[in-house]
């Protein structure tokens, strides 16, 4: 299948055309503001499926609204009747079209000249009436608030915002071009089809700006607000892809001292923290219980023997670990704990605490597994 996608130097198209690449049986071909004419004829002409994206929403002067969104769009009608080919076409609109402004109804003429296409030669026209669209590749100070407050925040640029309560409809672009792509294996559809992209995210102002700034402070405090799903996901992913190359990285602040080094490296909402230390041979750390607390041990580099006694026994119980096993040993709540190195060079341990560690209530008590220690 040829694959035709116009505007191919703007944020949607840069993001479909990675997807598309990714499928073998797709030959692309692409159209920009600087081809000509007789480039666009050609493709046109060889498309079996065009993705309609060029448009124009911020001009110097009112005309070209009209000739970026309405006459390249007859453009393309034109050349895809004299193909004699029934070329499906997807056209990305704009919830604006609704709108009595320049660019709204340039937007909606465009969508009239698609209309008469499809009626006209029994094709299928899909028309999107796209919101704010965020995400990778998205340019600041033109696609989305989001971009630019991204863009801003990861270059410590002040970001305006006149009031937190004002509600925007939100798309991410994954999910404009995963849908846009179904529509490939949509054989024999014909009509004027008005898609949405789902899921769509209603957002105040003021909502995005406090996750925003969670994600820029979450370097210094280390605490990961909720990334995993849904909106705070993608403007997760879209807020780091707006970081500067040389801050790709950022020191942790840990503590060290003549048994090895300690530092906490994520913590989390509501499951707990990560942290990695090292230990030098023949040191012992530990000697301590927790009542709720509970941790996970796990030797990723080195020899260590982990013991646990009930506070309350005189059995211990040891493990003895490496990292030529990755094994997970449990710190269980009421028995004291130690682990010590039994290698000849530096242990390095991966912990995981189901809570952040809290100075005031640090659920830490000091307890010797074996009283010779």
């Amino acid at each position: 299948m040829k694959v035709l996608v116009t505007g191919s130097r703007g944020f949607i198209a840069k993001n479909l055309l990675e997807r598309l690449g990714r499928t073998e049986e797709i030959e692309i071909s692409t159209f920009n503001k600087n081809d000509s004419i007789e480039t666009l004829s050609k493709n046109v002409f060889e498309a079996d499926f065009i993705f309609h994206l060029a448009g124009v929403n911020r001009p110097e002067k009112t005309k070209e609204f009209y000739e970026g969104n309405r006459d390249l769009t007859e453009k393309i009608i034109n050349l895809a009747i004299q193909s004699g080919k029934r070329i499906p076409i997807l056209m990305s609109s704009s919830i604006q079209a609704e709108q009595d402004n320049d660019y709204g109804k340039s937007k909606r003429d465009g969508e009239e000249v698609l209309e008469k296409y499809a009626r006209k030669t029994g094709s299928v026209a899909y028309i999107y009436r796209l919101p704010n669209v965020f995400g990778k590749w998205s340019r600041p100070n033109y696609n989305t608030v989001i971009a630019t407050w991204c863009h801003n925040l990861t270059r410590e640029l002040p970001i305006q915002i006149n009031d937190k309560n004002v509600e925007i409809k939100l798309v991410y672009i994954d999910d404009v071009v995963e849908q846009f792509v179904r529509h490939l294996d949509e054989n024999g559809k014909t009509g004027i089809i008005y898609s949405e992209v789902s899921p769509l995210y209603i957002k105040t102002l003021g909502e995005i700006e406090e996750l925003l700034l969670a994600f820029k402070e979450s370097r210094q405090n280390l605490l990961v607000p909720h990334v995993g799903h849904g909106f705070e996901r993608a403007l997760y992913a879209t807020y780091l892809s707006f970081l500067p190359t040389d801050q790709f990285s950022y020191p942790l602040q840990g503590h060290e001292d003549e048994r090895g080094t300690f530092y906490e490296f994520v913590k989390t909402i509501d499951s707990g923290q990560f942290s990695i230390s090292t230990t030098a041979p023949g040191i012992t750390r530990g000697n301590h219980y927790h009542n709720t607390k509970n941790e996970k041990f796990l030797v990723i580099k080195g020899e260590a023997s982990i013991k646990h006694r009930q506070i309350h026994g005189d059995e211990i119980i040891e493990y003895k670990v490496s990292d030529k096993k990755m094994e997970v040993v449990e710190m269980i709540p009421g028995y004291t704990h130690d682990i010590t190195n039994i290698g000849n060079s530096e242990m390095i341990l991966l912990l995981w605490a189901n809570e952040a560690f809290d100075k005031n209530n640090p659920d830490t008590y000091f307890l010797k597994v074996q009283e010779d220690q």
